[in-house]
């Protein structure tokens, strides 16, 4: 294997970044709608809460498992990044674990629990969701601060959290269009023409900022000719909020015909997003610090380690599949008997 696709120094840790990579994008996209659904608690009524845990119900598990899988894969593929970013980033991940423990716990005791007990829980499931959104994008502002401490890169870093909370809040509104009828999803429509904005707001200012910390970003996208091979990427996105914006005015249908479109769209642009940063980047999995080539373990332990990714991988994504076509249409009534 080592002598199939060339020298395994190069191929194996841009493998590897290509997997980890591809599991954040599916995390962000996945669970990044069940936490928008958390942050959206506050909005609706008791009826209408248990009706959202049941769209995300048979999902949220699998979901997580996508973060489990980026996190494990920069530990074994890139220990020396792993132990940068986490050191730096040590506060913020703590606060993301209790967070997603928060919301676990609460997710099953809210359905159990007296009545009279209920509204804590609910308290506790957005409570969590919004501890772990905000910290997500408190290290999304500081990766692309370079891992700076500054007063300039702390707001930053403030201002790029509630933008992605407002981001996860977006598609958890458009995932509830697609999964809703009736008053819930005319009111997750509502939430979504108002979470727009913030999605537009949050891009525009992470791709400004991107380019403007470091030279060596600015000229793989403003020099010639990389500007016009470029171009599309900002075009695409410019076009998929303008066809966002238009069809959260049409909605919602009488026949419902498109209420999978707005959560579509929706993912295409996050990838697209994804995309953008992943190229400003690369090489570097620890910003102007360290390549994905100096980072990386050994060749002869990564062969192993991928040989059992091509095996892990799969499977993780297989039983992701399984699951949205088992319990693909609306959520129904959330029951535990």
């Amino acid at each position: 294997m080592m002598t199939l696709f060339g020298d395994p120094e190069i191929w194996l840790p841009v493998a590897f970044a290509a997997m980890m990579g591809l599991s954040i994008l599916v995390y962000v996209c996945l669970d990044g709608f069940d936490l928008g659904v958390g942050l959206l608690f506050p909005f609706a009524e008791g009826d209408e809460k248990d009706r959202m845990v049941a769209s995300i119900g048979p999902f949220w598990d699998a979901n997580e498992t996508w973060l489990v899988l980026a996190i494990g894969i920069l530990l074994v593929a890139f220990p020396a990044a792993h132990g940068t970013i986490l050191t730096a980033l040590y506060l913020p991940v703590a606060v993301m674990l209790v967070g997603l423990i928060l919301r676990g716990v609460a997710f099953e005791f809210r359905a159990k629990v007296a009545p009279e007990r209920k509204a804590r829980w609910n308290h506790a499931f957005h409570a969590g969701s919004l501890m772990t959104s905000l910290s997500q994008g408190y290290m999304l502002g500081m990766y692309v601060m370079g891992l700076q401490i500054t007063w300039f890169t702390l707001a930053f870093s403030l201002l790029t959290a509630m933008f992605l909370t407002v981001a996860y809040s977006f598609i958890g509104a458009t995932w509830l269009i697609l999964k809703t009828d009736g008053a819930l999803q005319r009111k997750a429509v509502g939430w979504s023409r108002g979470g727009i904005w913030g999605v537009v707001l949050g891009m525009g200012a992470i791709s400004l900022a991107t380019p403007l910390v470091s030279p060596r970003i600015f000229e793989k996208w403003f020099s010639v000719p990389e500007i016009f091979l470029l171009m599309p990427l900002p075009l695409m996105a410019g076009g998929l909020i303008v066809l966002l914006w238009l069809l959260l005015r049409q909605m919602p249908k009488s026949d419902d015909r498109l209420a999978w479109a707005p959560f579509t769209v929706t993912t295409i642009l996050f990838a697209l997003g994804f995309f953008g940063m992943a190229y400003s980047f690369y090489p570097y999995v620890v910003p102007e610090t360290l390549t994905i080539y100096e980072a990386a373990s050994a060749p002869e332990s990564l062969v192993i380690i991928f040989a059992g990714t091509l095996f892990v991988l799969p499977m993780i994504a297989g039983y992701s599949v399984l699951s949205y076509v088992i319990f693909r249409g609306k959520a129904t009534e959330l029951r535990y008997d």
